[in-house]
């Protein structure tokens, strides 16, 4: 039988989980993560090897970006033999960024790499923060019968769920479940203990060595439909220098404005090379392209059928695509697939 204590790395890279409040000044400032235990004296009874990695200095979420996100993965690719999980401490607003970029550059990932934050700081007295770290280590160190990690992918803990981490949005801006993923079952539910769905929960097919894709190709962009948007801003914004994706979010299950000029316009930057990804603006369901005849009229341009996928994994997806190299053809093949499953074909 293994004994063994489990090892688990902490990497704090900011966000209010890793705030405490200035006695002096009773602003809140990020705290010294060797000084964990000190914080968070339940640490102790988990009775695990804990290390910790910090960002110099936090970061705000707000200004995560690619760069970040390299930092993440690289931490973890250089302690990946060492430690039998991750724990990251992210601030909130774009967890599901990162939790998304992170599945995709991490190819054969089969270890878990647990993301957690919390909506008060950890140096609060009723604050979710110390809840969330302690379950997101307990879920780091679990381990099935045979020995091997019960999680291997990235997920997303907060409060009384396991998200999986590239189906997952933050929903609410003060609610302790801050995050769901409406198009996905729960990898776990957290009460008096923590209830694994085991049949949601990723089991790649071989185990192949970790491959981490730093390369992320910023040129995609978001472009939301509305009622009244005008051909003149419609074309401005499909011709933005440097786009190569778009994320497309279009109305119900997928649908556009039918107006000559529109589709026109979609055709021309689809014939340009620019790769058009639909997703729904709805928070539940997906893109059911041929339903109705202004989504089959997309379609039939040339525009992708983003099914399910959140519009944080689109994003991610399309600039880890790119970042690899592919053709725009190749790009768009690759998005009518699951790669980490982050959509449902």
């Amino acid at each position: 039988m293994n004994t063994r204590r489990p090892r688990i790395l902490i990497i704090y890279t900011g966000g209010t989980i890793g705030m405490i409040e200035n006695p002096a000044t009773k602003a809140l400032e990020p705290f010294n993560f060797d000084h964990l235990i000190d914080n968070v004296p339940k640490i102790k009874m988990l009775d695990y090897d804990i290390d910790n990695v910090q960002f110099d200095p936090p970061i705000d979420s707000s200004d995560m970006n690619p760069r970040h996100w390299q930092d993440i993965a690289r931490t973890i690719e250089e302690n990946y033999d060492t430690f039998d999980g991750f724990v990251v401490l992210h601030g909130t607003d774009t967890l599901a960024y990162t939790a998304s970029a992170l599945s995709f550059m991490l190819e054969n990932l089969h270890k878990p790499v647990i993301i957690t934050g919390s909506q008060l700081p950890i140096g609060e007295v009723r604050t979710d923060g110390e809840e969330n770290l302690i379950t997101a280590l307990q879920i780091a160190a679990s381990t099935e019968p045979d020995g091997e990690p019960t999680v291997q992918e990235v997920a997303i803990l907060f409060e009384n769920y396991l998200w999986r981490g590239n189906r997952s949005t933050k929903m609410s801006a003060d609610n302790f479940n801050a995050f769901k993923s409406n198009n996905y079952p729960a990898l776990a539910k957290i009460g008096l203990g923590i209830h694994f769905n085991r049949d949601a929960l990723s089991r790649p097919a071989s185990k192949l060595p970790l491959i981490v894709h730093y390369g992320l190709d910023t040129g995609v962009m978001p472009l939301d439909l509305y009622p009244g948007i005008s051909e003149g801003t419609f074309r401005h914004m499909l011709t933005t220098p440097g786009i190569k994706g778009i994320v497309l979010k279009t109305f119900g299950a997928g649908n556009a404005p039918t107006y000559p000029w529109f589709q026109e316009a979609i055709r021309d930057a689809v014939n340009s090379g620019l790769v058009i990804l639909n997703v729904t603006q709805c928070v539940n369901g997906g893109v059911h392209a041929k339903r109705y005849k202004s989504g089959n009229a997309l379609t039939n341009a040339g525009v992708i059928s983003g099914h399910d996928i959140t519009s944080e994994a689109a994003i991610t997806k399309l600039m880890y695509l790119f970042g690899l190299g592919l053709t725009p053809h190749e790009v768009a093949h690759h998005l009518s697939t699951s790669i980490r499953g982050e959509v449902s074909i």
